[in-house]
């Protein structure tokens, strides 16, 4: 007896082949670190790179403790909108910066 049910849908095994690869993480994690790009623009980015998003919040290593500085009390809140509005399907509640080196 053959339980075969016909050809499987190309959607599945493409949905498949990505979770078991890890591509689906690789593809948010590209989009979240352009969109940081964007709303931190060029002269932030040289400075800052994105770490992880845990519980909605968003991990930013900053170079400097003088920067880290201005951009939690000056610039929090405006890269946050900008972060929601570029990436809405990523629920963003906070930022959160912290000293890096690299």
């Amino acid at each position: 007896m053959d339980d075969r049910k016909g050809p499987e849908n190309i959607g599945d095994i493409l949905g498949r082949l990505f979770i078991t690869r890890g591509w689906g993480r690789k593809n948010d994690r590209m989009k979240l670190e352009g969109a940081w790009a964007e709303a931190a623009g060029a002269q932030l980015l040289k400075d800052t790179r994105v770490c992880v998003v845990r519980r909605g919040v968003l991990e930013v290593e900053v170079k400097t403790a003088v920067l880290m500085q201005e951009l939690t009390q000056f610039h929090k809140r405006s890269l946050l909108g900008k972060l929601r509005k570029l990436v809405p399907s990523l629920t963003l509640t906070d930022l959160k910066f912290k000293a890096g080196a690299w």
